[in-house]
């Protein structure tokens, strides 16, 4: 049951047209997938269709169930709502690849994998996350998607305005919001609905905006999402962000065909008239004559070590590209992130509270060095590194539940685990047994 509130502000908002989104919010939501390059092809067992706005989105006829399909685990494509996707299209009119992105609430991580691969080795994307339960379902998700261009921090608005001054090209703000976008697929955004929920969002979705905003180069780019309708919480504080922060309001280029509708200001996605679900989005630009102080990088100390020169050797086979790379050496363990922000990122380290740096390369047990398992689901691993062990989907799933794992006819020590010729993480043949080194806190717990 919908709340007759909302009801009412649909009516006044959309006129005549509110019953068919009325009408729509009953019905099924849509499944749709947006597809890794870890990927070529799509496996799925049923009819897909394109999503026009991003050329890796695709629609799926009937929902999988996910959690039996090992590519899933490991990063071959992120299930994301199609409307969403649309970000894409504000990234390719006005972000370089080469920026630097903040992602400000980016649990759990659907828009961070899009930008993440939008910026490819060129960029750097910082995905933060203030709620800590989610900030490390944040990191899983990120760390499957392969791509080592990412920072995961677990920081406040604020304390990115205090500490970031004029740090990024681009920041974008997924905010908090009432939810109403949700209707269809989450019973709970329902029950919790109400006016004087619309407008704490809204005044909380301000106050946000007004923290980061010292974050954000001068001419620099904002992008404003919601997954709600009604004007509060969108084209209100689009309005003010421009009347009171200083910001000119950008067209998003679209086709008309894809049933997008525009706001007073930004772009609305109503389930009747775009397949997915509700989302707005309104890109802006910072004023560039606000006087630009750059961000002052220095660091007080040294951030980590450096390994030995044995791990390190390696450590550097382990990679396609190991001159891309600077390799942080802390308590025994090992971290890869781009050499070209090195500066840039012990300076996160030092200054804000992160969940990851790049990707964990390697740990150090005993008198060796062992890969840690996000250097499995890394894209610039080279597999041939280690002995491959192709798995059927039988023992892919029961790898990773953690079980023991039964294995014949493979070599003795450190194993790369594959699916459809997809990594899924290491064990390693001890002789009379096959350990399973897969994360105990990423193992898959219900069939």
């Amino acid at each position: 049951m919908l709340p007759l509130d909302f009801i009412d502000s649909m009516r006044q908002q959309l006129g005549n047209e509110a019953e068919q989104l009325l009408r729509a919010l009953e019905t099924e939501p849509v499944t749709s997938i947006r597809l890794n390059s870890k990927l070529d092809v799509l496996t799925f067992d049923c009819d897909t269709d394109e999503v026009p706005w991003h050329m890796d989105g695709y629609y799926l006829s009937e929902r999988p169930q996910f959690t039996l399909d090992p590519l899933f685990h490991c990063g071959c494509y992120y299930v994301q709502e199609a409307s969403s996707m649309f970000i894409q299209q504000a990234l390719e009119q006005y972000v370089e690849t080469g920026s630097v992105v903040l992602d400000l609430c980016a649990a759990p991580g659907g828009k961070s994998t899009l930008i993440s691969e939008f910026l490819g080795s060129d960029g750097l994307l910082i995905a933060n996350e203030v709620v800590r339960q989610r900030v490390f379902i944040l990191s899983e998700n990120i760390q499957k998607w392969g791509n080592g261009n990412t920072v995961v921090t677990h920081n406040s608005a604020e304390e990115y305005g205090e500490k970031c001054r004029h740090l990024f090209d681009c920041i974008l703000v997924d905010a908090p919001c009432s939810g109403e976008g949700m209707f269809r697929k989450d019973e709970q955004a329902r029950s919790e609905w109400s006016l004087r929920a619309v407008k704490q969002c809204a005044e909380r979705q301000r106050s946000i905006l007004m923290d980061v905003w010292d974050a954000l180069k001068p001419g620099g780019i904002l992008l404003y999402s919601t997954c709600t309708f009604n004007q509060e919480e969108n084209e209100k504080n689009v309005e003010w962000i421009a009347e009171t922060l200083g910001a000119e309001v950008l067209p998003i280029d679209y086709d008309p065909s894809w049933g997008i509708t525009e706001g007073t200001v930004g772009y609305h996605f109503y389930p009747h008239k775009a397949k997915g679900e509700g989302f707005y989005l309104c890109a802006l630009r910072k004023n560039e004559d606000e006087e630009y102080e750059p961000a002052k990088l220095k660091t007080s100390k040294r951030i980590g070590g450096a390994p030995k020169p044995e791990y390190l050797r390696e450590m550097r086979a382990w990679l396609q590209n190991p001159d891309d790379w600077a390799i942080r050496y802390t308590d025994r363990f090992a971290t890869a992130y781009p050499i070209k922000y090195q500066e840039l990122i012990d300076y996160m380290a030092e200054q804000m509270t992160c969940i990851s740096t790049g990707f964990g390369l390697g740990e150090e047990r005993g008198r060796g060095i062992a890969p840690q398992h996000s250097l499995s689901m890394l894209k610039d691993l080279r597999k041939e590194a280690f002995p491959n062990v192709a798995l059927t989907q039988e023992q892919a799933l029961s790898y990773l539940r953690t079980e023991a794992l039964t294995l014949t006819d493979v070599p003795l020590g450190l194993l790369l685990l594959t699916y459809e010729g997809v990594p899924l993480g290491f064990a390693k043949n001890v002789g009379n047994r096959q350990n399973n080194l897969y994360p105990n806190e990423w193992r898959i717990r219900h069939l």
